[in-house]
């Protein structure tokens, strides 16, 4: 019940935000909404963009890391309430039809997401347990995402220093990570953690020290220019703190989770595993590594449209990872929300002063969709082949299916290819299976 009361909540309030053109979630999207707002463009073709921008990433990417977890990707709730809430009227009758309806939406994902699964287990060749090996190189693999971004910064050379030092400290923690605190007792630190901690202090340590990249006013300059449409930011500022308080609890109570690679190592945690603490900090790091990223976007998006994220730095996922009390999450997700539209100015004109950091930040969010997508697809081909009793088939499907994908007119990102090949080839193996068409290794 709580999780359909707090999915609720989230989808109505995201919705009204959005209808109101306060907050989107889809960066896309946002330079449209004050288009709209001043006239140069109608609902009509706002919600039509919403649309094309948003659904394919519902259907394609969201659903499908969803699926299987007892974790909601974000961008299944929030594309869908940028769709609901742009589409609806801008009046108040409108506004409450958005609030309804974005909290049915919320609702209704939990309970359609739940019976997906219901309905996958009642099949003869039960393949969610194999469906659950997609996002398992992520795990390990995501310790690489700072090499690939100081390598996209500052060269081949630096970038291959972070990640051989980051191979070694896994290594050398594997081998001497037991740590003795009194008898019979070890503390034993993750090998996987303390390699991606090492190279996220690397790749700041070469922002931070950065005195090449040349240093401009750019930011400066838009806060003059958008002064007006910061203003609009800054006169929202409690509707906005109260969705980031309530994505912090979301996070807090594991119904959400911001990204796949968190969805992934919260996930373990829900399962009691001994590793259960280590994978929380290492989700946490995730999160905050990932906000690095997205501070120069949406502080330049939120200066020149006026309209800020519903989770706003992304900052309120860490939040909610690393504080596991839902109601305390949720008022320091509100202050945290708070600040950052307070000193919104003030973080633009800062990241001018470090122009590393800055160039960063777009370099992360490419690293992060690259590892993924390698990470997902070799998931993808494991689970597949694991689902066919490792004969081979599941990695033709699968790397079939990617390939394919390239020569769509429509084509799915490819961060959600893995995923959504495994569903189908779970699917299309218990077709076989009905036609006499393939032997599963073990049926129910």
């Amino acid at each position: 019940m709580e999780r359909f009361l707090i999915s609720g909540i989230l989808s109505g309030f995201a919705s009204v935000l959005a209808n109101l053109g306060v907050a989107v979630f889809n960066d896309g999207l946002r330079p449209m909404v004050p288009e709209f707002l001043e006239g140069r463009i109608d609902r009509k073709a706002l919600a039509a963009t919403s649309f094309a921008l948003s659904f394919g990433l519902v259907i394609g990417f969201g659903i499908p890391f969803s699926i299987g977890s007892a974790i909601i990707l974000i961008h299944s709730i929030l594309l869908g309430t940028d769709i609901i809430g742009v589409s609806t009227p801008r009046n108040k009758t409108g506004t409450v039809m958005a609030g309804i309806i974005g909290a049915l939406y919320g609702i209704g994902l939990v309970f359609g997401l739940e019976k997906i699964v219901e309905l996958f287990s009642k099949m003869p060749i039960d393949f969610l347990p194999s469906l659950a090996k997609v996002g398992a190189p992520i795990i390990v693999g995501f310790s690489v995402f700072p090499a690939l971004v100081v390598g996209y910064q500052y060269g081949a050379k630096k970038g291959a220093f972070t990640l051989i030092t980051a191979l070694l400290v896994r290594q050398i923690t594997t081998v001497f990570g037991k740590i003795p605190v009194s008898q019979n007792v070890n503390i034993t630190l993750n090998s996987d953690g303390m390699a991606l901690l090492i190279s996220v202090i690397i790749m700041l340590v070469f922002a931070i020290s950065d005195k090449e990249t040349e240093k401009t006013d750019s930011n400066k300059m838009l806060v003059g220019i958008f002064s007006a449409r910061v203003a609009r930011v800054k006169k929202n500022i409690i509707p906005l703190s109260i969705m980031g308080g309530l994505i912090a609890a979301a996070c807090s109570l594991r119904i959400v989770a911001g990204d796949p690679i968190s969805l992934k190592l919260l996930t373990e945690t829900l399962k009691g595993m001994a590793a259960g603490d280590i994978r929380n900090f290492e989700a946490g790091l995730v999160a905050l590594a990932r906000s690095i990223g997205f501070v120069p976007l949406v502080a330049t998006t939120a200066i020149t449209t006026g309209v800020y994220g519903p989770a706003g730095m992304t900052l309120v996922f860490a939040v909610g990872i690393f504080i596991k009390n839902p109601i305390i999450a949720f008022f320091v997700g509100t202050l945290i929300l708070a600040l950052e539209i307070f000193l919104l100015e003030f973080i633009a004109k800062t990241l001018d002063k470090f122009p590393g950091v800055k160039a960063c930040g777009d370099h992360i969010r490419t690293s992060m969709t690259k590892v993924l997508e390698i990470s997902l697809l070799v998931g993808g081909m494991i689970a597949a082949n694991e689902m066919a009793g490792g004969n081979g088939l599941g990695f033709l499907f699968v790397s079939g299916f990617y390939l394919l994908n390239k020569t769509s007119k429509k084509p799915l990102v490819d961060m959600a290819v893995g995923p959504v090949a495994t569903i189908l080839f779970g699917i299309i193996l218990n077709i076989l299976y009905v036609l006499q068409l393939y032997v599963p290794v073990a049926v129910k």
